[in-house]
Protein backbone atom coordinates (compact mmCIF):
# COMPACT_ATOMS: atom_id res chain seq x y z
CA UNK A 1 0.00 0.00 0.00
CA UNK A 2 0.92 3.67 -0.20
CA UNK A 3 1.86 3.94 3.45
CA UNK A 4 4.33 1.03 3.16
CA UNK A 5 6.00 2.67 0.13
CA UNK A 6 6.12 6.05 1.89
CA UNK A 7 7.58 4.41 5.01
CA UNK A 8 10.32 2.72 2.95
CA UNK A 9 11.09 6.00 1.16
CA UNK A 10 11.35 7.73 4.54
CA UNK A 11 13.77 5.02 5.76
CA UNK A 12 15.90 5.42 2.62
CA UNK A 13 15.91 9.21 3.03
CA UNK A 14 16.93 8.90 6.71
CA UNK A 15 19.74 6.50 5.75
CA UNK A 16 20.95 8.98 3.10
CA UNK A 17 20.94 11.77 5.69
CA UNK A 18 22.99 9.63 8.12
CA UNK A 19 25.47 8.76 5.33
CA UNK A 20 25.79 12.44 4.35
CA UNK A 21 26.35 13.40 8.01
CA UNK A 22 29.06 10.71 8.33
CA UNK A 23 30.75 12.05 5.17
CA UNK A 24 30.54 15.59 6.57
CA UNK A 25 32.16 14.51 9.87
CA UNK A 26 34.92 12.67 7.96
CA UNK A 27 35.56 15.80 5.86
CA UNK A 28 35.71 17.96 9.02
CA UNK A 29 38.19 15.52 10.58
CA UNK A 30 40.39 15.54 7.45
CA UNK A 31 40.24 19.36 7.40
CA UNK A 32 41.40 19.46 11.04
CA UNK A 33 44.51 17.50 10.02
CA UNK A 34 45.56 20.37 7.74
CA UNK A 35 45.88 22.86 10.63
CA UNK A 36 49.33 23.04 12.24
CA UNK A 37 49.13 24.34 15.79
CA UNK A 38 52.20 25.35 17.78
CA UNK A 39 52.65 24.58 21.46
CA UNK A 40 54.03 28.11 22.05
CA UNK A 41 53.77 31.54 20.49
CA UNK A 42 56.90 32.51 18.66
CA UNK A 43 58.67 33.16 15.41
CA UNK A 44 59.02 30.57 12.64
CA UNK A 45 62.64 29.91 11.67
CA UNK A 46 64.69 27.52 9.54
CA UNK A 47 61.81 26.68 7.19
CA UNK A 48 62.41 23.41 5.33
CA UNK A 49 59.15 23.17 3.32
CA UNK A 50 57.93 24.80 0.11
CA UNK A 51 54.34 25.54 -0.97
CA UNK A 52 52.82 22.49 -2.67
CA UNK A 53 55.39 20.09 -1.25
CA UNK A 54 54.11 16.76 0.08
CA UNK A 55 55.16 16.08 3.67
CA UNK A 56 55.34 12.89 5.67
CA UNK A 57 54.04 12.36 9.21
CA UNK A 58 56.69 13.38 11.72
CA UNK A 59 58.75 15.30 9.14
CA UNK A 60 60.44 18.42 10.52
CA UNK A 61 59.14 21.44 8.60
CA UNK A 62 60.49 24.39 10.60
CA UNK A 63 61.49 25.52 14.06
CA UNK A 64 59.61 27.88 16.33
CA UNK A 65 61.67 30.24 18.46
CA UNK A 66 59.78 31.17 21.62
CA UNK A 67 60.07 34.95 21.68
CA UNK A 68 57.56 35.46 24.49
CA UNK A 69 59.49 33.89 27.37
CA UNK A 70 63.20 34.73 27.33
CA UNK A 71 65.91 32.95 29.28
CA UNK A 72 69.65 32.29 29.30
CA UNK A 73 71.29 28.92 29.86
CA UNK A 74 74.61 29.35 31.66
CA UNK A 75 76.99 26.40 31.99
CA UNK A 76 78.56 26.81 35.44
CA UNK A 77 81.41 24.69 36.78
CA UNK A 78 80.22 22.26 39.43
CA UNK A 79 82.57 23.99 41.90
CA UNK A 80 80.58 27.25 41.46
CA UNK A 81 77.18 25.80 42.39
CA UNK A 82 77.48 25.47 46.18
CA UNK A 83 75.93 28.88 47.02
CA UNK A 84 73.54 29.11 44.07
CA UNK A 85 69.80 28.52 44.45
CA UNK A 86 66.61 29.34 42.50
CA UNK A 87 65.38 32.91 42.89
CA UNK A 88 68.80 34.57 43.19
CA UNK A 89 69.31 37.74 41.16
CA UNK A 90 71.58 37.58 38.12
CA UNK A 91 73.37 40.25 36.06
CA UNK A 92 73.77 39.39 32.38
CA UNK A 93 76.00 41.09 29.80
CA UNK A 94 75.56 39.99 26.18
CA UNK A 95 78.64 40.28 23.93
CA UNK A 96 76.57 41.79 21.09
CA UNK A 97 75.28 44.64 23.31
CA UNK A 98 78.02 45.45 25.85
CA UNK A 99 76.34 48.68 27.04
CA UNK A 100 73.14 46.94 28.19
CA UNK A 101 73.01 44.97 31.45
CA UNK A 102 70.10 42.54 31.62
CA UNK A 103 68.55 41.42 34.89
CA UNK A 104 67.52 37.85 35.57
CA UNK A 105 67.05 35.30 38.29
CA UNK A 106 68.13 31.70 38.68
CA UNK A 107 65.19 29.55 37.62
CA UNK A 108 66.36 25.94 37.67
CA UNK A 109 69.30 23.56 37.47
CA UNK A 110 69.67 20.83 34.88
CA UNK A 111 69.18 17.31 36.24
CA UNK A 112 72.58 16.28 34.81
CA UNK A 113 75.84 17.79 33.59
CA UNK A 114 76.29 18.78 29.98
CA UNK A 115 78.58 15.80 29.33
CA UNK A 116 75.76 13.37 30.23
CA UNK A 117 73.70 14.80 27.35
CA UNK A 118 76.54 14.83 24.81
CA UNK A 119 76.53 12.54 21.79
CA UNK A 120 79.55 10.61 23.11
CA UNK A 121 79.67 11.00 26.90
CA UNK A 122 83.06 10.34 28.50
CA UNK A 123 83.57 6.83 29.85
CA UNK A 124 86.13 6.87 32.68
CA UNK A 125 85.96 3.07 33.06
CA UNK A 126 88.51 2.72 30.24
CA UNK A 127 91.53 3.81 32.27
CA UNK A 128 91.14 7.59 32.00
CA UNK A 129 91.29 8.60 35.64
CA UNK A 130 91.88 12.33 35.15
CA UNK A 131 89.35 14.25 37.20
CA UNK A 132 87.62 16.84 35.03
CA UNK A 133 85.46 19.64 36.43
CA UNK A 134 82.02 19.24 34.89
CA UNK A 135 79.63 21.99 33.86
CA UNK A 136 75.95 22.08 34.78
CA UNK A 137 73.42 24.03 32.69
CA UNK A 138 71.50 26.58 34.80
CA UNK A 139 68.36 28.24 33.42
CA UNK A 140 68.16 31.98 34.14
CA UNK A 141 64.89 33.75 33.34
CA UNK A 142 65.00 37.42 32.40
CA UNK A 143 62.90 39.48 34.81
CA UNK A 144 60.18 42.04 34.07
CA UNK A 145 62.66 44.77 35.10
CA UNK A 146 64.25 44.63 31.63
CA UNK A 147 63.08 46.95 28.87
CA UNK A 148 60.99 45.11 26.28
CA UNK A 149 62.95 46.69 23.41
CA UNK A 150 66.22 45.39 24.92
CA UNK A 151 64.87 41.84 25.29
CA UNK A 152 63.73 42.00 21.66
CA UNK A 153 67.40 42.41 20.63
CA UNK A 154 68.35 38.99 22.02
CA UNK A 155 68.64 35.91 19.80
CA UNK A 156 69.14 32.25 20.66
CA UNK A 157 72.80 31.24 20.69
CA UNK A 158 74.31 34.61 21.65
CA UNK A 159 77.27 34.63 24.05
CA UNK A 160 76.76 36.17 27.47
CA UNK A 161 78.64 36.79 30.73
CA UNK A 162 76.50 35.81 33.70
CA UNK A 163 77.03 36.98 37.29
CA UNK A 164 74.87 35.32 39.97
CA UNK A 165 74.52 37.47 43.12
CA UNK A 166 75.07 34.88 45.87
CA UNK A 167 74.50 35.68 49.55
Amino acid sequence: SKTTVASKQTSVAEANIKRANAQLEAAKLNLSYTAVLASVDGQVSNIKVQPGQMVNPGQSLFYIVDNIETWVVANFKETQLEKMKPGQKVGIKVDAYPNIEFEGEVNSFSPATGSRFSLLPPDNATGNFVKTVQRLPVKIKLTKDNKTENIALLRPGMNADVDVHVQ
